[in-house]
């Protein structure tokens, strides 16, 4: 056993450790199941156990491909990997009826033939009598009772006989000790007169048949987890622990959801974030090792038993996470940060040479320290790719008829340069020619600078100024100082 400051977990009770991720393909992978997938998928690294993928797709209205690639997509960028799965749910149709079947015979579950209509008026008569609502038991068997003739041709749905009394207590990786009362939820339906399971009946089989151990997620699911334990109970089955982690919250300080104001993981990948930045990010949304604001997924790893997850919800915080991904784009390999920013150029319609890898690094290496994504980045760089057109203002104000013999013979001094130090991206063959017109026009390094950026960038602002011009292509560069 393995204790941590708040509660046991169980780790080396004879079970190897194996967690799951289960979303629903009914749309994006949302902010908070990416979280939840980060937790599950950390907690079974760090004690050497799996990851299971398994695909919730009861909801056969709703569900669609699009939403299952647009998951799997985005766990791949995120580098979450899983160990087994996907696990479709309607591909385990049969598995869940013979579950059925075995609880229908042992008395644990029973056929219900009551329709919407009759549902209906037995909640309108309870809410008048000021009741909560819930089945009445009308169907279910007991000793003694004797139950109506089923309706000719009524289909029924199958409900757990839920225990009558008692409490469920568990105790919550993430809550500490739970208990609800069972008087307080009622007989389950777990299977449809259609033939699918709902929700909390097929979780359960599924957790049973994967083995699963430990079961992260939203603390929306609390109210589903006595169902769920009963369920666990009546089949015999070994429960998991459970931890319920709070919701995520948006900058209007209401919940962060599908339907309401999130965007999807891979939203952010199109934005120019970093998959190492997000994970970061989404990590210390409910969970802290210390003060470490910054760390890597192995130090994740290696950190993460299950403790120190916050019981208080976490607020979403843009600019956050915009200044963890600028951290992360310093420190990222420029070969790497030059496929990302080709990616972005080519989405634009912006096709590169195909020399052109080598100079893209070095011009990510330059400018990264500037920008925050990697759409930023390609933003100063599409410069050396695609036309330029500086403010007119800024340009009569800086290109005056007293500099404009200086930009011409800079011209002509860089155009000696083509063969040699300029094809090496050697920004010292182009300082010395910047140092000599300087010398020669007898001028101060603003006056030639700011013209020569607005010519050569479209703005003012940039690096200095001999190791941008050294990242140009030539031919690019003297076509627009020709420009004059």
């Amino acid at each position: 056993m393995t204790t941590t400051d708040r509660h046991t977990v169980r780790t080396t009770d004879g079970h190897t450790v194996r967690t799951r991720i289960a979303p629903s393909p009914t749309g994006f992978l949302h902010l908070g199941t990416a979280r939840t997938a980060l937790y599950s998928w950390a907690y079974a690294r760090h004690f050497g156990g799996s990851f299971v993928l398994r695909i919730e797709d009861t909801d056969v209205a709703r569900s669609t491909q699009d939403s299952v690639d647009q998951i799997l997509a985005s766990l791949r960028w995120l580098g979450l990997d899983h160990d087994e799965g996907p696990v479709y749910q309607m591909q385990r149709l049969e598995r869940y009826h013979a579950v059925v079947e075995q609880m229908l015979a042992a008395g644990t579950a029973y056929r219900c033939y009551c329709s919407p209509a009759e549902l209906d008026t037995m909640r309108e008569a309870q809410r008048e009598r000021g009741e909560k609502t819930h089945y009445d038991g009308r169907w279910r068997p007991a000793p003694g009772k004797v139950l109506p003739a089923p309706p000719e041709g009524a289909l029924p749905v199958v409900r757990f006989a839920n225990p009558p009394g008692g409490v469920v207590t568990w105790d919550d990786l993430v809550k500490g000790p739970i208990s609800i009362a069972n008087h307080e939820i009622d007989d389950l339906i777990i299977l449809r007169p259609d033939g699918v399971p709902t929700y909390n009946f097929a979780v359960v089989v599924d957790d049973w048949d994967l083995a699963i151990t430990q079961v992260f997620r939203g603390d929306e699911h609390i109210n589903n987890t006595p169902w769920q334990i009963n369920i666990f109970n009546a089949l015999g089955a070994a429960l998991p622990q459970f931890g319920h982690c709070p919701v995520i919250l948006g900058e209007d300080g209401q919940k962060l959801s599908k339907r309401r104001g999130a965007v999807s993981v891979t939203a952010y990948q199109e934005a120019g974030y970093l998959p190492e930045a997000m994970l970061n990010y989404l990590a210390r949304l409910g969970w802290s090792h210390g003060d470490e604001e910054l760390f890597s997924i192995d130090q994740m790893v290696a950190w993460f038993d299950g403790s120190h997850l916050s019981r208080s919800p976490a607020q979403w915080d843009a600019a956050k996470l915009t200044w963890v991904n600028a951290q992360y784009l310093k420190q990222a390999d420029n070969p790497r940060l030059a496929g990302l920013v080709a990616a972005q150029l080519a989405s634009r319609g912006v096709l590169l040479p195909a020399d052109a890898a080598v100079r893209l690094a070095a011009m990510c290496a330059l400018y990264k320290d500037r920008c925050s994504t990697t759409v930023e980045l390609a933003d100063w760089l599409a410069m050396y790719f695609l036309p330029v057109a500086p403010d007119a203002d800024e340009l009569a104000a800086h290109l005056t008829d007293a500099v404009r013999p200086a930009l011409q013979s800079l011209r002509d001094r860089l155009a000696a340069l083509e063969s040699s130090a300029w094809c090496t991206s050697d920004k010292a063959g182009i300082s010395q020619a910047i140092k000599d017109t300087l010398t020669a026009h007898k001028l101060k390094m603003p006056q030639l600078a700011h013209p020569l950026r607005l010519l050569l960038c479209g703005r003012l602002q940039t690096p200095s100024v001999d190791a941008v011009v050294a990242l140009f292509d030539a031919q690019t560069a003297l076509g627009r100082l020709r420009q004059l």
